[in-house]
C-alpha cells in the first residue's frame, strides 16, 4: 500500500511538472506590413461576393523556456519604405502593394519587446514564398527548421507556380542562409520534447508548408495556421487561389479543423486582416 501512494505521489509530481513546462509558452503576434487592399476573388475565386481586402503578413515570436522561437521572417527588409520595385517584381509590388516600414520588419518587432535576432534559438519557417522566408538570413546563429521538401520547393518550384525570380519564390531569400544550420524534418515534429510547440506538416498550398500548434501559459492552444488557412473564409470552405495541390490543401484544412475542435484551440490565420486587428500587436492569453 505504502509502495502504491509513494508511486501515485511520484507520477503524480511527474505530471505537475510536464504540464507546467508544456504551457510555459508566450507567444507575441505581429505582422510584418500588410498587403491591398485588392480583390478576395484574387486570393479566393470562388467567394461570391467581390469585395477589397487588406492583408496580414503575419509572424510569431515564442518564449519558451529552452529558447526563443521565431515563426516566419516576413517580407524581406528590401523592400521597406516603398523600395519594393528594387527587389520584388514590379507586378508583386503593383498588385500586393505592401506597406512594410523598418519598423515592421522582424528584427524591429523582437527588439520591441525586450529581444533581439542573436537571441532567437530557432527560426521555424512556413513555406517558402516570399512574405514568409524573407529575412531569413538575419539569424545567422539560429536552427532554422524547414520540411524538407520545402527546401526543394523554394530552389526548384513546379513550373506551374512560377520559376522567375523575384516571383512568388524569392531566390536570393534563401541563397543568403544557404550555409546556416538547417534542421530538414519530414512530417509533424515536438520541437522541445514537452508538447508544447508542435510543428505540424500541412501540405497543399505548398509542397512542404507547415503550421504551428502551441500550448500557451494560461492553458489555451493556438494553432498558427500561416497560409494552410489563410483566412476565415479558407476556414469556411473556399479554397485558396494559390495552391501545390488542392487535394492536399483539402486534406491539411481539415486537419488543422479537426485540431480545433478536438483540442479546443483557436486558429489564427495568416492573412485575416480584421483577426489581427482584434487580437495582433500582442502577446497571447
Amino acid at each position: 500500500m505504502k509502495k502504491n501512494a509513494l508511486l501515485a505521489c511520484v507520477l503524480s509530481g511527474l505530471a505537475a511538472c510536464w504540464c507546467a513546462t508544456a504551457k510555459a509558452q508566450e507567444v507575441y503576434w505581429t505582422s510584418s506590413g500588410m498587403f491591398g487592399p485588392y480583390n478576395i476573388q484574387v486570393s479566393i475565386p470562388g467567394y461570391p461576393d467581390a469585395r477589397d481586402i487588406l492583408v496580414t503578413v503575419s509572424m510569431f515570436i515564442i518564449k519558451h523556456p529552452k529558447g526563443v522561437v521565431v515563426f516566419d521572417t516576413g517580407n524581406n527588409v528590401a523592400i521597406s519604405d516603398g523600395k519594393c520595385k528594387d527587389y520584388w517584381l514590379a507586378r508583386s509590388c503593383d498588385f500586393l502593394k505592401p506597406t512594410q516600414k523598418p519598423a515592421d520588419v522582424i528584427d524591429r518587432q523582437l527588439e520591441k519587446i525586450g529581444l533581439y535576432v542573436d537571441d532567437v534559438k530557432v527560426v521555424v519557417t512556413s513555406h517558402s514564398h516570399m512574405d514568409h522566408v524573407g529575412n531569413i538570413a538575419m539569424f545567422s546563429k539560429a536552427v532554422h527548421v524547414f520540411q524538407k521538401k520545402e527546401l526543394y520547393q523554394g530552389w526548384w518550384p513546379e513550373k506551374f507556380q512560377g520559376r522567375e525570380t523575384p516571383g512568388t519564390f524569392v531566390l536570393s531569400d534563401l541563397s543568403a542562409a544557404r550555409n546556416y544550420n538547417f534542421y530538414e524534418i519530414k512530417g509533424d515534429y515536438d520541437l522541445f520534447g514537452d508538447s508544447s510547440v508542435i510543428i505540424i506538416s500541412t501540405p497543399g498550398h505548398t509542397l512542404g508548408h507547415q503550421s504551428l500548434n502551441v500550448k500557451l501559459a494560461t492553458g489555451n492552444t493556438v494553432i498558427m495556421t500561416q497560409d494552410a488557412l489563410a483566412m476565415q473564409e479558407n476556414a469556411d470552405g473556399y479554397v485558396a487561389r494559390l495552391n501545390y495541390s488542392v487535394k492536399d490543401w483539402t486534406a491539411s484544412a481539415s486537419k488543422l479543423k479537426f485540431m480545433r475542435d478536438l483540442e479546443g484551440a483557436r486558429l489564427l490565420f495568416s492573412q485575416d486582416h480584421k483577426q489581427f486587428e482584434a487580437g495582433g500587436n500582442q502577446w497571447l492569453k
